[in-house]
């Protein structure tokens, strides 16, 4: 952490009347005289208090209240802003693109001509214009799903370590019900997704291509025919799921004498990882929410075939059953995307006519399904429903020699959101009049974790250790975007 860094957090506590020098509860040892974590708890709750809030839940068994969780459509490789959600049809072709605009349920907001349900229902969403994406980069995709701008592996050799914002909410929030795991992602590439880093693997996402009976789609997103073979919950032959549960009991045994002679918390942070796999394969909860075939089949052709719709489908069950965070990797291309659209021709991409064009009824059916369903099972206001990628494009197309393409641009980027019983039905921010840079209210990848944060609850200064042992805060720039409270 920098010297300003340091200078911004030596100020006089809010919370000095609760005595944070004093050693008691939690306390983390740091160069800032053994700062308290988390003493600026939400509604009262402080760190140590959803700790062993958390920790009192899992031992009896019991769920955590409330269902607040999270569904990150992650759009990989960076959509055009222009293309989707900031058009502008004033503009020369070469800057507007081919598109045309359509109106929405706001009035006097237009957006893409491709996306025309959600524009018929724009009044539950918010579109955030103003996304400054400027230290975010290719995959590794890190910055936005961690909310801090030094994760960026291509350029800081501990980028990999900063960790997700999913995995911050498995450690101070947890699953919503017991027996599912709290952070779950369907990834069609390992740098696709942010994982624990620093907080370590029990806290990295259940992968759970594996786990559910799925289409397979092809690089450039042509299916196969052929599906998953779902076999993450299939039992080696000749051990039961009773067995399994004696063989737990011994392990544990051993564990205990293990993480003895452990002193770096690894061995416990690799039981507990064991323990939850466990808990999945001897419980029902977590083999009903991922199997398809228990959704009636109106609600399963309502969400359609194809693989993200189903994914969006799963992440619903997932959250309705007690998950808590879902990213869905929406890419055919274990690259850099499948969004990545630099022009017609170059493949696999292409570009905005025969790249983005066809995705856009796919995303627009998923999003729109998924929100209405969840509102329509009462579920709209505890899930906060999140479409973004990790920067925008050029505002002139041509790029590589091609004419219809747009090269990345973390200048600016546009994204979508819904649910999380937030305030909606509106625009946050603008660009300049050729959408190529910010006009007002810049949004930063700070503000969006500290925004997903204040939804699930966990305290805005909560932090962890890196690997010298000095605290980070899990929002060291950002805050709530106010628009939304």
């Amino acid at each position: 952490m920098g010297d300003q860094d340091q200078a911004e957090h030596d100020h006089r506590h809010a919370f000095n009347n609760l005595n944070p020098l004093t050693r008691e509860g939690l306390v983390i040892p740091s160069r800032r005289n053994m700062l308290k974590a988390g003493m600026a708890g939400l509604a009262g709750l402080s760190l140590p208090d959803l700790l062993r809030h958390r920790a009192r839940a899992i031992e009896t068994g019991t769920s955590r209240p409330g269902n607040k969780a999270v569904i990150l459509l992650w759009m990989a490789g960076g959509p055009s802003q222009i293309d989707t959600w900031d058009p502008k049809p004033d503009r020369p072709l070469q800057n507007r693109g081919p598109f045309a605009v359509i109106s929405t349920k706001i009035t006097g907001v237009h957006i893409c001509e491709h996306l025309p349900r959600q524009a018929a229902m724009l009044d539950q969403f918010t579109i955030i214009r103003s996304v400054d994406a400027r230290h975010s980069n290719h995959e590794p995709n890190k910055v936005f799903q961690t909310g801090n701008l030094e994760a960026a592996p291509r350029i800081n050799p501990n980028g990999e370590m900063y960790p997700a914002i999913g995995s911050v909410v498995a450690k101070y929030h947890g699953a919503n019900q017991a027996g599912l795991p709290p952070y779950v992602a369907f990834q069609t590439s390992r740098t696709h997704v942010a994982h624990a880093g620093y907080l370590g693997r029990r806290y990295d996402p259940f992968i759970a291509n594996r786990a559910s009976r799925l289409p397979i789609y092809s690089n450039i997103g042509v299916d196969t025919g052929r599906t998953t073979d779902a076999d993450f919950f299939q039992l080696p032959k000749g051990l039961t799921h009773e067995r399994l549960a004696d063989r737990r009991s011994l392990l544990e045994g051993l564990d205990r004498l293990r993480r003895e002679l452990d002193r770096t918390g690894e061995v416990e942070a690799m039981d507990r990882y064991g323990q939850q796999a466990v808990e999945m394969l001897i419980g029902q909860r977590a083999q009903a929410a991922f199997d398809l075939s228990r959704e009636p089949q109106g609600v399963r052709d309502r969400f359609g075939t194809h693989l993200w719709c189903q994914q969006a489908l799963l992440a619903r069950r997932l959250v309705e059953a007690g998950v808590a965070f879902v990213t869905i990797d929406l890419s055919y291309h274990p690259a850099s995307g499948t969004w990545d659209n630099h022009g017609d021709n170059i493949p696999p991409y292409g570009g905005i006519s025969k790249g983005l064009r066809p995705l856009l009824p796919i995303f627009d059916r998923l999003i729109t399904t998924l929100v209405s369903d969840l509102s329509e099972r009462g579920l709209l206001d505890d899930v906060l429903v999140i479409a973004m990628g990790e920067f925008g494009r050029t505002p002139i197309m041509g790029t590589q020699g091609s004419t219809d393409g747009r090269n990345h641009w973390p200048m600016v980027m546009s994204m979508a959101m819904a649910g999380g019983g937030l305030q909606h039905g509106q625009v946050i921010g603008a660009t300049e009049p050729d959408g190529g840079f910010i006009k007002d209210r810049p949004v930063t990848p700070g503000d969006l974790a500290a925004t997903i944060y204040r939804h699930m609850g966990v305290p805005l200064d909560a932090t962890y250790q890196d690997r010298a042992g000095r605290p980070r805060f899990i929002v060291e720039r950002g805050s709530p975007i106010s628009e939304l409270f």
